[in-house]
């Protein structure tokens, strides 16, 4: 079984069902499970740990399964030699959230390599699309870690619109199974991208805690601040913010963000010990709404054959 769109023709694969590049989680061997099941494996690039790149894309490109890199593009312009680094591998795609991508997709292009852009408001699609962008990911607020306010199911059916058909549109943000890949799908999407459903995988290197706190959980367990990041000292440009699980941390916090930066040098080393220890009840797991719709850790190709089948199943029954 598998769907038929402009996405898949364009990236050369059988499913329309691409990883989100979560900054450390989607590494070489769970982007190699995705497109080996089909999909499209995204390196999760994130901030730009040179030495981590280096070896993940070695080692997906080893795995001779397509593959493509994605970047926070306001850190990627800090050290854009990151860029040339993955496009020395030929992905097949570098997707570039969180900024303006113009330029960027110009060298994208230039190697070769096609260039996602991931949007959060129908101004942002406008400015990609201007700058060139092959594929649109229309990313609602549901979506784990970074992003903005504006839900999917109305912005996704606004850049579709707004694409006109020039490029592929993907949605991003809550989807966990088949009936959210169909419900895309029916508001014009080509494809979905997928997080969350992806962390709490066998394939995925997160801590065993994370991914049980990932099963154990509701969408209304999670919470959009700025707490994690405050409490990392890396708090993000506007308008986006980040959704992760609730635990004892963004409870004590939450709403007292001035006082957390006040207490800040206390509070940070706090958490970095946290993470360090995988303490989540002060470190966050950085995971969307969909949480909710997951309940095991699943292999990786199992999620995308029982996403599609289902997809596959709902869409015939109309």
């Amino acid at each position: 079984m598998s769907f038929d769109t402009p996405l898949t023709r364009l990236l050369g694969i059988r499913h329309p069902v691409l990883l989100a590049p979560m900054d450390v989680v989607a590494d070489a061997k769970l982007s190699a499970a995705v497109s080996a099941a089909g999909g499209l494996g995204l390196l999760g690039g994130g901030y730009g740990d040179r030495e981590w790149l280096a070896r993940e894309l070695a080692a997906v490109s080893a795995s001779q399964q397509p593959f493509g890199v994605g970047f926070i593009t306001w850190s990627l312009r800090k050290q854009e030699s990151l860029l040339d680094l993955a496009l020395e591998y030929k992905p097949r795609a570098v997707m570039l959230s969180f900024g303006d991508p113009a330029g960027l997709v110009d060298r994208i292009h230039a190697a070769g390599s096609l260039a996602i852009c991931q949007v959060q408001t129908l101004a942002m699609a406008r400015e990609a699309l201007a700058a060139g962008a092959d594929v649109l990911v229309a990313q609602g607020a549901e979506a784990g870690g970074h992003g903005a306010s504006r839900g999917l199911f109305t912005l996704l059916p606004e850049i579709v619109d707004a694409s006109a058909g020039k490029v592929p549109v993907v949605a991003a943000g809550g989807i966990a199974d088949g009936r959210g890949m169909a419900a895309a799908l029916v508001l014009g999407a080509s494809g979905v991208l997928v997080g969350t459903r992806f962390y709490a995988s066998q394939e995925s290197p997160a801590a065993s805690a994370a991914k049980e706190r990932i099963c154990r959980a509701g969408g209304d367990d999670t919470v959009r601040s700025i707490v994690f990041d405050i409490s990392r000292r890396n708090v993000w440009p506007a308008p986006f913010n980040g959704r992760c699980m609730r635990n004892g941390h963004t409870e004590r916090w939450l709403g007292r963000e001035v006082e957390l930066m006040q207490n800040i040098n206390a509070e940070a080393e706090r958490y970095a010990r946290a993470r360090a220890a995988a303490d989540f009840d002060v470190a966050a797991v950085i995971a969307g709404e969909a949480v909710g719709l997951v309940n095991e850790v699943l292999p990786a190709g199992e999620i995308v054959n029982r996403m599609v089948a289902d997809a596959a199943r709902r869409s015939a029954q109309g």
